[in-house]
């Protein structure tokens, strides 16, 4: 389960990215909050703010792919991560100034998302040059587990801290600190011990031949487009929660950051059971698809907080399933001199979506209430997995027909 451990080099990253991703759920957590705060409790307003984060990869994420391919990956992730501490500290000192307004949150949540449409596909791509293609499975998979054992921590962690310090200003300036786990790891790595791929010589045509790699990959294109549409209402369930929690079983901050950190168990179960697998099959994948929907209008028919809470946990599990299965079906099916663009592309369709499903649920939350929303996004999930199927075999067959000379 955590052979990938053994290399030095991911050992270091994995450590680095535990305590950086403790405080990104912090970040995220009190960026919930604030926005709810600023707005007298908008679930539009929340919505935005989620959309404006992801809106960037759904405009220049396929770019950030090329760059991947085109520049060595470590450094940067350095950069990326450092710019990433710079926008902490300064929402940080806004909020704790009492200065901060909800465009500001907007703007932070934007240029966050322009730093992610590189930093997001380069550190997807940047795990195999560590572990090489054997141990690539297991690192993804564990990967998964660090960054949901932080979701378990960080959003309960968030909760008590923002009851302390009686806002969610020191939250933001505690994640700039802890930028310095991953960055310091980053720096520090033994360079002769990567499998670095070689890059790739900039000409014309590269984000073209990176999406033609893929659509005439069927184990590219099943996971890709199953993935796009299940995360369009994967990426907005943290806001879900958010709004579940406090518009429908009025709970505080703390219980808030323990609905998030239910979630968060199931999704750890399910990482560190996806991380004793070999190889994830399409079965896997179709079936996190179906039990995330099926599980989220559970939750949204949850009568009391505790089954609320209870029925969290299997839907963290389904999603992380999905998850992890498609992610390293990807990678172990891509060329290593198309993983920046095939993973620009996965982590488009993967975040993308957001822009789209985060209003749409906080429409349809404010029209009918936040359990309509979540119930809905459900169905949707049931249907987009559906379509992703259909559209697959449907592609599949289209690219494959031979093309027929003209006398």
């Amino acid at each position: 389960m955590f052979r990938s451990l053994r290399v030095r080099n991911y050992r270091m990253f994995a450590a680095g990215g535990a305590v950086s991703n403790v405080g990104g759920w912090l970040q995220r957590t009190a960026q919930d909050w604030l926005v709810l705060d600023l707005t007298h409790g908008s679930a539009a307003a929340l919505g935005l703010a989620t959309a404006l984060q992801f809106l960037p990869m759904l405009l220049f994420g396929l770019f950030g792919g090329v760059l991947a391919d085109r520049y060595p990956k470590r450094p940067i992730l350095i950069v990326a991560q450092s710019l990433m501490a710079v926008l902490a500290l300064v929402i940080g000192v806004l909020t704790m100034t009492g200065t901060a307004q909800v465009w500001h949150v907007y703007l932070m949540a934007f240029t966050l998302g322009l730093i992610s449409c590189v930093e997001v596909p380069t550190r997807q791509a940047f795990v195999v040059e560590m572990v090489g293609r054997q141990d690539l499975s297991n690192a993804i998979a564990l990967n998964s587990s660090i960054f949901n054992l932080a979701r378990v921590m960080g959003p309960a962690i968030a909760g008590v801290l923002i009851f302390l310090f009686g806002g969610t200003g020191p939250l933001f300036l505690i994640n700039a600190v802890t930028f310095a786990g991953v960055i310091s790891s980053l720096i520090f790595m033994r360079k002769s011990e990567l499998n670095l791929s070689v890059p790739v010589p900039r000409a014309k045509g590269q984000l073209r031949e990176g999406l033609s790699y893929v659509l005439h990959r069927e184990e590219l294109l099943m996971p890709v487009l199953l993935i796009g549409f299940v995360s369009m209402f994967s990426q907005s369930f943290s806001m879900s929660i958010a709004l579940m929690a406090r518009e429908v079983f009025k709970a505080g901050a703390s219980s808030f950051g323990l609905a998030s950190s239910m979630f968060a168990v199931g999704a750890l179960g399910g990482a560190l059971l996806a991380a004793r697998r070999a190889r994830p099959s399409r079965k896997m994948l179709i079936a996190g698809a179906i039990g995330f929907g099926l599980f989220q209008i559970a939750t949204g028919l949850a009568p009391f907080y505790p089954v609320y809470l209870l029925l969290l946990i299997p839907t963290g599990i389904a999603l992380i399933t999905i998850n992890t299965a498609a992610n390293a079906s990807v990678q172990l099916a891509t060329a290593p001199d198309m993983r920046g663009r095939v993973m620009g592309i996965y982590m488009l369709v993967f975040t993308g979506g957001a822009p789209i499903g985060a209003p749409l649920v906080g429409w349809l939350s404010e029209l009918g209430g936040p359990r309509a929303g979540v119930m809905l996004s459900g169905v949707l999930v049931l249907v987009g997995t559906g379509v992703a199927v259909m559209l697959t075999k449907l592609i599949a067959a289209r690219v494959s027909e031979p093309v027929l000379a003209v006398a």
